[in-house]
């Protein structure tokens, strides 16, 4: 088999991608810099039950205030195994007394990977086991290995992106002001530059594509296809000299700068139903 997946129950994370036997995916703790330092301790957590972070690290829901870290608690909690196979690994999060004390929502989080020849599809179903209206966002945070010394790379739109809106973050917070962040990062309206200094302001987040699929491109060759259909944002994400770069799927932001943190009212929150399922995926076909 060409496509080789392993994942952990810890945080159902992706933890290797192997394409004709050659590692893919950023393989956190064990790349350090120069001085001995981790870059960055993740490979491809999961973003639930929010996308990014809440002013103040706080949110109100029902009245009540709850503390949350960036892009939730589901990336650092460990999920049930309820199958792996070859071509197929599912595990789910439940609800339980340490997820109520942030989240006070009874839910399931189910997490799906397939191998679908050279495609992994990544599934995410949310159910709400509550008798009310659960809200929440979601999203994928997976880095691929890049190689910025001796390589050129650049991410390719599907399509001429004619009105893309670029977001930009104030201490992890979205902005208004986009001082940084603007149309000249694209490229005749088709691709993005990747260069040491992209992210030297954090993320870029984009939302009004046309485009349902980017390319990833390496030296004038397609290293991965990255398929988002569904997902409202597409963020690029990296640290300073760090050998890897995320393309990640979102369905919500981080708050804004002048949010009043009331969670039921926070931009782009799916709302659920009670009883209700929210499904979504992404693809990723490797072509190297």
């Amino acid at each position: 088999m060409k496509l080789e997946i392993i994942t952990t129950p810890s945080g159902a994370e992706l933890t290797s991608i192997k394409y004709n036997s050659k590692e893919l995916l950023h393989q956190g703790e064990k790349v350090l810099d120069r001085e001995g330092k981790v870059y960055w301790k993740r490979h491809a957590p999961i973003l639930f039950p929010i996308v990014g972070s809440l002013k103040n690290n706080t949110t109100v829901i029902n009245g009540e205030k709850y503390q949350m870290s960036q892009h939730g608690f589901a990336r650092d909690m460990k999920f049930d195994i309820l199958s792996i196979s070859e071509r197929e690994h599912t595990y789910v999060l439940k609800f339980n007394e340490e997820t109520l004390k942030v989240y006070p929502f009874k839910f399931e989080l189910y997490v799906n990977y397939i191998i679908d020849d050279n495609t992994l599809k990544i599934k995410y179903k949310v159910v709400n086991l509550d008798d009310r209206e659960m809200f929440f966002g979601i999203g994928g945070h997976p880095a691929f290995i890049i190689d910025l010394k001796n390589n050129k790379y650049r991410v390719e739109f599907e399509k001429t992106e004619e009105k893309i809106r670029f977001y930009q973050l104030d201490n992890g917070l979205i902005s208004y002001k986009n001082n940084y962040i603007n149309e000249s990062l694209i490229s005749n309206k088709k691709c993005i530059e990747i260069k040491k200094d992209t992210f030297s302001h954090d993320a870029i987040i984009m939302s009004g594509l046309s485009s349902k699929k980017v390319r990833l491109i390496e030296n004038e060759k397609c290293k991965l296809e990255f398929d988002f259909s569904g997902f409202k944002y597409l963020a690029l994400w990296s640290k300073k000299d760090a050998p890897f770069l995320c393309i990640e799927p979102w369905y919500t932001t981080a708050d804004y700068t002048d949010s009043d943190q009331i969670f039921e009212k926070k931009k782009d929150n799916i709302k659920l139903g009670a009883g209700e399922t929210f499904e979504c995926e992404y693809k990723i076909t490797f072509n190297e």
